[in-house]
């Protein structure tokens, strides 16, 4: 059965592939909010988030023919799924570009060896509070957190993605969760665990 959002998703799709304005900008409105909450987490400014959400909306609208429409039953859920690639490489796009200057830590033994706390505390943040802090690391930190955690790529993928060895992406994951912790101890006074690669 399709979903009910399908045949507007499937209009508008018809009409950004001859490049309808109309349509377009109703796509963009309706994927907004959703590219808004992916570039969010990579970046420590609203205006950064917007100019990669546009950026991410320009590579879709160019690249809308490459689009399988027969993927899956759901093509809001399917649409959601491909733009989100883009946005995610755009991210990273973004980070090379602007931070390319910022070299990865060098892997150290302390730096692999976080003490692991108890479990405790972390269900009581909220997800604004945990995003906040996430924002809050350095971009090469922040970067290769979200690519790992959140998108799920391995350490030889976000080295190839990035163009920083193996040990690097370790290193900055290590230190990022380090800093996680340290950043929500503080903020909280919970004792939180961040869970080890």
């Amino acid at each position: 059965m399709l979903h009910t959002d399908n045949p507007k998703v499937a209009t508008l799709i018809k009409g950004c592939l001859v490049n309808d304005r109309n349509s377009q900008k109703e796509l963009y409105y309706l994927l907004r909010g959703f590219a808004m909450k992916i570039c969010y987490r990579y970046t420590n400014a609203q205006e950064e988030s917007e100019e990669i959400v546009n950026e991410g909306f320009v590579k879709l609208f160019k690249n809308i023919h490459q689009f399988d429409q027969q993927r899956q039953d759901d093509m809001l859920l399917s649409l959601k799924g491909w733009f989100k690639r883009i946005l995610v490489n755009t991210c990273i796009d973004h980070y090379r570009k602007h931070h390319a200057s910022v070299s990865g830590h060098l892997l150290t033994y302390e730096s692999e060896t976080i003490p692991d706390k108890s479990e405790t505390g972390i269900d009581v943040l909220s997800y604004k509070e945990i995003i906040e802090a996430v924002r809050s690391l350095s971009p090469a930190y922040r970067t290769v957190f979200n690519l790992f955690v959140i998108e799920g790529m391995s350490h030889e993928e976000i080295s190839r993605q990035l163009g920083i060895s193996v040990g690097a992406s370790k290193s900055n994951l290590s230190k990022a969760r380090d800093n996680l912790r340290k950043l929500l101890l503080n903020k909280n006074h919970y004792n939180i665990y961040v869970s080890p690669q």
